[in-house]
């Protein structure tokens, strides 16, 4: 639970357009950090990027206006985003392969 009463939750967000290659995933990563969200990021195969995020509702509502710019090189054209489960024990924010 968090100091405001507000329980964790989950976001699963896919980010379509030139986010693979231009640094996207590590920016993603470095935001998350500062945000104190936990979860991860992968390419797809398809070009585009998924997400995974953890954290109090008003941290995640920020992760995801940032997803929606992306870091400078990227251009996001879609962010599609759905509830997804708590993982439990998840810390940090990671780069997955």
């Amino acid at each position: 639970m968090t100091g405001r009463g507000e329980e964790p939750a989950a976001r699963r967000i896919v980010v379509s357009g030139r986010v693979q290659g231009v640094g996207f995933r590590f920016s993603a990563q470095h935001v998350a950090k500062d945000l104190r969200i936990a979860g991860w990021a992968r390419n797809l195969p398809d070009g585009r990027v998924e997400v995974h995020l953890q954290g109090e509702p008003g941290a995640m509502r920020a992760m995801v206006d940032w997803l929606r710019r992306g870091p400078v090189g990227a251009a996001v054209t879609l962010v599609e985003e759905v509830p997804a489960v708590v993982e439990p024990g998840l810390r940090g924010f990671v780069v997955r392969r």
